[in-house]
């Protein structure tokens, strides 16, 4: 019997803001242990939580930039449970109002798109970390109480490397939208991964084991590699599975159990007290909406439409923003976008890089690309010129046309002066001469190289072929 994968994610990401979700304590990674923390957000009798209002706008927005619903009733609720690093006994959460639903994501996976319907993402508390030393635990609080969004897909991936597609894409958007950083070393973004096996062709789900607390990508797609195959191999061999908790273990490369699957009874979810409804009107919702911003996917289709670069140059545009904003601003009304492309990718990308600087500090306008290009693409200067000039520019700004003026770099495309060049290259060769003549088409470049050599590069290398061609024919 062959069977097929079905995988569900659930995504949480600390959102970007300044303070925690319920108190004024700074959200930032790298405080010493249980310094961001107070009486609100350690859960101290008679306190009482005010919700962040950025981030309730990243909720709302995010259910924008994921396609859902963002409805006009939202709650929070209490999940109960008893854990060393849930100071309260209790995590404020959303359980069935959340504040966004049913929403997708599109994203590349082999060569097409693929779509993953988002079942919710719904806005919580983090809470802290347990810290395990040799001869004791403790636990770190400064989480605790940061907004964190939990973002849960329905089960439409059916492979390791779908999924890992899916996260990337999904951590793209998130990114993209200011949403959160998404530093998955600073455990910003964490996942729970749902799996179950079935008999391929048919529609009802098989026994779920979900996978916890996965903090890298490249783990989540190595543990459903290993956790597909082992419960194939169970139900092959005739056992049975049970709906559980697993964790994975990545140096050994497996996954292991740790619980029985509690259920929503088991957390005695009821709404939060000490918080009003979310009851959003249009004019809030309406700002939010205006924060909206194109998607890494719809971008790399407008450049690759609009601009008619290949895929591989688009999505160097949309891995980073700032040169695909200077890439936009030097193509408009160009005549040649690829080079243009290609002169950002390889040769600005390249020195930005090597200086340690941005587009913010360049000392020339994109037009400059643009005119560089064009001098180039008329025969003025040589590609190597083109490179002179570029450096220059990258140094100390101005116009590459007054450059090349400056530095006598414009290529000679006089017949007269060529004609002569290439004369004597063929008189103190004429070794590869004969060859030539002789059907041997390649010695041409040895004269060729001979010509520039005596122009000291200024020669125009197309007309220089032409006429070299011209007089050993003739």
């Amino acid at each position: 019997m062959e069977y097929e994968a079905v995988i569900g994610l659930e995504t949480h990401c600390q959102l970007k803001t300044k303070s925690k979700m319920f108190c004024g304590c700074a959200n930032e990674f790298g405080a010493e242990p249980n310094t961001n923390v107070c009486p609100v957000c350690l859960g101290m009798p008679g306190v009482l939580p005010v919700p962040n209002e950025r981030a309730l706008q990243l909720t709302a927005l995010t259910g924008y930039l994921l396609n859902c619903e963002v409805p006009s009733f939202a709650k929070f609720d209490r999940k109960n449970y008893f854990y060393p690093d849930v100071c309260k006994d209790y995590q404020i959460t959303q359980y069935d109002f959340p504040s966004t639903t049913t929403g997708h994501v599109d994203f590349e996976f082999g060569d097409g798109l693929e779509r993953v319907r988002i079942t919710r993402a719904h806005l919580e508390e983090d809470v802290g970390k347990n810290n395990h030393f040799e001869q004791h635990s403790g636990v770190d609080f400064n989480r605790a109480g940061v907004p964190l969004l939990e973002i849960v897909s329905e089960p439409d991936l059916r492979s390791a490397d779908m999924a890992y597609d899916y996260l990337n894409a999904l951590k793209d958007i998130l990114i993209y939208g200011g949403i959160s950083d998404c530093d998955m070393e600073k455990g910003m973004v964490r996942c729970d991964v749902n799996i179950s096996v079935r008999p391929k062709g048919t529609e009802e789900l098989g026994v779920k084991v979900e996978i916890k607390n996965m903090n890298t990508f490249s783990g989540v797609r190595r543990a459903i590699n290993y956790e597909v195959p082992r419960q194939i191999e169970t139900l092959e061999s005739g056992g049975t599975l049970v709906q559980e908790t697993r964790r994975w273990n990545d140096v050994a490369g497996i996954t292991e159990t740790m619980r029985t699957k509690e259920h929503a009874h088991d957390y005695r979810y009821f709404p939060e007290p000490d918080l009003m409804p979310l009851r959003p009107d249009e004019a809030w919702l309406a700002a939010v909406r205006s924060q909206v911003v194109e998607l890494p996917l719809v971008r790399k289709q407008r450049f690759v439409i609009d601009y008619g670069i290949p895929a591989q140059d688009a999505d160097v545009f949309v891995g980073n923003v700032p040169l695909g904003g200077f890439f936009e601003q030097a193509v408009k009304g160009a005549a040649n976008p690829k080079a243009i492309a290609n002169w950002v990718i390889n040769n600005l990308q390249a020195r930005l890089t090597e200086t340690g600087s941005t587009v913010d500090d360049l000392k020339f306008e994109p037009s400059a690309i643009v005119e560089l290009v064009a001098i180039i693409d008329a025969g003025t200067i040589s590609s190597t010129g083109g490179q002179e000039v570029f450096a220059e520019l990258f140094e100390d700004g101005g116009s590459p046309a007054a450059i090349v003026e400056a530095k006598g770099l414009a290529q000679v495309s006089d017949s007269g002066e060529l004609e002569q060049w290439c004369r004597e290259a063929i008189d103190a060769n004429p070794g590869p001469a004969d060859d030539f003549r002789n059907g041997k088409e390649n010695a041409i470049n040895f004269l060729k190289g001979q010509v520039m050599k005596a122009s000291r590069g200024k020669a125009n290398p197309q007309v220089v072929g032409e006429t070299l061609a011209k007089l050993l024919k003739g």
